[in-house]
């Protein structure tokens, strides 16, 4: 799938991220994402992440990258 088509653009995620206080886990970006609307397609993105403590919104979107 090409990156930013159905609205999985890395700005896309982390709009739906917003308010996450740094250092989160996974489950964290999944609640918040979850709590701030996200479309099923973004969650299905988040749900991917690496099952880890990200240190900041650079950290998420470097494990974004690793998927697909």
């Amino acid at each position: 799938m090409t990156r930013g088509v159905g609205g999985k653009s890395p700005a896309n995620i982390q709009t739906y991220l917003e308010g996450v206080s740094y250092p989160a886990d996974k489950a964290t970006l999944v609640g918040r994402a979850r709590e701030n609307g996200a479309p099923k397609e973004v969650m299905d993105v988040i749900e991917q992440l690496d099952d880890q403590e990200y240190g900041g919104p650079q950290e998420v979107m470097k494990s974004y990258g690793n998927i697909e």
